[in-house]
């Protein structure tokens, strides 16, 4: 390395004081979608990024997805997966998958990543202390010919009822990452998936979170000329989505995000996790790396 590539790395390093500083002792909230896990390069610098957090005095919690991963594997078993508007119904043998990927591979693969690097993370799922307790989704649908709206039974598909945060609190004050599976268990004894997105926003509100951040496959909420938006609060984004702007799979994100500010997480990020290193970019610098939202 030469005297100026060390120069302008203390430079990059200075200018990021000010932001550490922000969440110093502060908790974030990281959803890891599974769209933005496909490459070992970015999954090994998510790894150091959620390390470099840790010792930057943030707190970092990790909720992941994995509906690629799921769709693989039961294709590889050859088990038949139905959609009922355009959501995936979850059977009983289904669900047995779910758990299997979510809470064993796709877990273990991510908390291995992170020690490796340097960090302390564990593996959780919302069974561990009773951390979310889940209610069975109940999901409407207006039949696009018909117009006539159904009940959809998705099977063991869930939403968070309760979250007992104290396991998580624990987990923190030993200065562990905890790296969390979005199936919990219902008061009826069954096991439930849940939206990841879901899921990370309660563990964020229950938690009071400074930040969450949604790692996906996309730069952000962009305008109608397909430039990224740097900040909205909840009343833009809910025009820009009665206007058209925010349309398909990213309004249920920003309904998300908009929930999550509602239980009292200060802001809400939506950042494209296939860009190296999007939590420091997002998180240390001016600029940020993709769409704020604030109450």
């Amino acid at each position: 390395m030469t005297s100026i590539d060390a120069t302008n790395r203390a430079h990059i390093i200075a200018q990021a004081l000010p932001y550490m500083q922000r969440y110093d002792n502060r908790r974030v909230v990281i959803k890891y979608g599974g769209n933005a896990m496909g490459d070992d390069s970015l999954a090994i610098a998510f790894a150091r990024d959620v390390t470099l957090l840790r010792q930057s005095g943030v707190h970092p919690v990790i909720v992941h997805g994995g509906g690629p991963q799921i769709g693989a594997m039961l294709k590889r078993l050859n088990i038949h997966s139905e959609f009922k508007g355009g959501l995936r119904v979850t059977d009983r043998e289904t669900v047995e998958i779910v758990e299997m990927v979510l809470a064993g591979s796709i877990n273990k693969s991510i908390v291995q990543a992170i020690n490796a690097e340097g960090g302390r993370a564990i593996g959780l799922c919302g069974k561990d202390g009773d951390m979310v307790i889940a209610r069975k989704l109940v999901r409407k649908h207006r039949d696009p010919d018909s117009k006539i709206e159904e009940v959809l039974d998705l099977g063991f598909v869930g939403e968070p009822d309760t979250v007992n945060a104290t396991t998580l609190e624990m987990i923190l004050e030993q200065d562990l990452i905890p790296v969390i599976a979005p199936v919990a268990p219902g008061r009826d004894g069954e096991t439930y998936n849940i939206n990841a997105d879901t899921f990370a926003g309660a563990i964020a509100g229950a938690l009071d979170a400074k930040r969450l951040l949604f790692l996906t496959d996309v730069p952000g909420v962009l305008d109608k000329n397909g430039e990224l938006i740097k900040q909205l609060t909840v009343a833009e984004a809910r025009a820009l989505i009665e206007d058209g702007t925010i349309s398909g799979g990213m309004i249920p994100k920003v309904e998300t995000c908009i929930d999550a500010l509602e239980l009292g997480v200060e802001g809400v990020v939506i950042v494209n996790g296939k860009k190296a290193h999007a939590v420091l970019l997002e998180l240390f610098t001016d600029h940020g790396a993709g769409t704020l939202l604030v109450p």
